[in-house]
């Protein structure tokens, strides 16, 4: 079927300045095969259903637009955590400022480097996990990723990892305009957590695959934020083992727009996944999160945990879906989306989904959008607390759920402390 002329027009300009990188001949049949996926979807429109909330313009346009970059003051988060740290400025990687890979005690190479090698484990894992996640809903900008993409990480934990690693971003250049793809392999009985935090570029598209092997677990903690004229569309695709763990947590605080994409598969027994996030956003924010849980096995949980704090017009989105197949008998599946809506001119958006074809499930789903409690805040009014501290600690109290699906406290306390500090320079702001 031919795509429309307009979706054509704008696929065609996008992809007219990329060129395919050099590589053995499976990373080239896996770029050649996303290239042909792009080509079939087109890139995302707004009649597409699951963008008629969020714009794709910028993310489409054949150009990046430029962004700010912003100083910043504060110590670095999670700078106060034992982990290893690989630094990319604006979407390639600097040797300089990283510290030695070997020291997490896993395998760590550049994406350069193994798709390069004629064989490497990469193989089944690059590109596979992204192509089973076109279907039901295309997916054009993770495939334009997977095709495209000349930098990232591949990481093979076959243990527990010494400490997590830590995935750097910087931004220095107002035009930047980055691809990264990373893919992640925890072997049985393994377990291994990923940091990310930075703005990355003025314009962001990253993949991250992740294979999670029987009894293995997955820790992810992620920080967006700093640069607001960033846009940043991100990719997470994951499929679990027998018995295994996957835990992500993301925190949003400013961003012209991001849209964080998590598309996870349960394919083994007892597997449990876990998708959270934290949005502060102020002004022209723009902020989407769309989430996809299949379970395709007997006893497997899965949690989906969102808050947004919207103010002055910004916009919040939550798509998330569980599908439960047939064979996936005894699925506990737990959805929840909640906006705080500081004034009357912000906007959430939310589409909560359950498609369950089994008999024997508890799944639940629920999405609520309001204002802060009166009575809430009356009473630490009454109490003496100044009206502006007493909203910031009931905004922290409203995203506490969400930072309490975070496992290390060292880390969960990290972010408790940024989300404050956010508040507090809108405060005096």
């Amino acid at each position: 079927m031919a795509l429309p002329q307009v979706k054509q027009d704008a696929t065609d300009a996008r992809l007219a300045g990329l060129r395919l990188p050099d590589g053995a001949g499976w990373a080239t049949s896996a770029r050649e095969a996303a290239l042909a996926r792009v080509q079939a979807m087109g890139l995302p429109g707004r009649r597409d259903e699951y963008w008629k909330w969020t714009r794709p313009d910028g993310l489409n346009a054949a150009e990046a637009a430029t962004a700010k970059v912003f100083p910043n003051d504060e110590q670095p988060i999670f700078s106060e955590i034992d982990r290893v740290r690989l630094v990319f400025v604006d979407g390639v990687f600097d040797a300089k400022q990283s510290d030695d890979p070997k020291m997490a005690g896993v395998e760590i190479e550049r994406l350069e480097q193994a798709t390069r090698a004629d064989i490497h484990w990469a193989k089944d894992v690059y590109g596979i996990l992204e192509e089973r996640a076109q279907d039901p809903v295309a997916r054009p900008l993770a495939a334009l990723n997977t095709a495209y993409a000349s930098d990232g990480v591949m990481i093979r934990a076959t243990r527990k990892a010494k400490c997590p690693v830590s995935l750097i971003y910087l931004h220095k250049s107002d035009n930047s305009d980055a691809m990264l793809h990373h893919c992640i392999k925890v072997e049985e009985g393994a377990s291994l957590t990923v940091l990310e935090n930075g703005p990355a570029a003025a314009r962001f598209n990253k993949v991250m695959e992740v294979e999670v092997a029987d009894g293995a677990a997955f820790h992810h903690i992620r920080a967006q934020g700093r640069d607001h004229e960033r846009q940043a569309v991100t990719h997470t695709f994951a499929r679990l083992g027998r018995e295994s763990v996957f835990k992500s947590f993301t925190m949003t605080a400013n961003g012209v727009m991001t849209r964080n994409e998590c598309v996870v598969e349960l394919t083994g027994d007892d597997a449990t996944a876990h998708v959270a996030g934290a949005a502060l956003g102020d002004g022209d924010f723009h902020h989407d999160d769309t989430v996809f849980i299949t379970h395709n096995a007997v006893n497997c949980e899965s949690r989906q945990v969102f808050k947004k704090v919207l103010r002055n017009g910004a916009t919040g989105v939550f798509q998330g879906k569980i599908l439960v197949q047939p064979e996936a008998q005894k699925t506990d599946g737990y959805q929840i989306s909640q906006a705080l809506l500081l004034d009357d001119d912000s906007e959430f958006y939310a589409k909560p989904e359950l498609e369950i074809y089994a008999d024997d499930v508890q799944c639940s789903h629920g999405s609520t959008s309001g204002a802060i409690d009166d009575d809430a805040l009356f009473y630490l009014r009454s109490r003496g607390v100044p009206e502006s501290q007493a909203q910031d600690l009931l905004v922290l109290a409203f995203l506490a759920e969400a930072i309490q699906e975070i496992e290390n406290p060292a880390i969960a306390e990290d972010i408790r402390v940024r989300l404050e500090a956010w508040l507090e320079r809108r405060r005096k702001g």
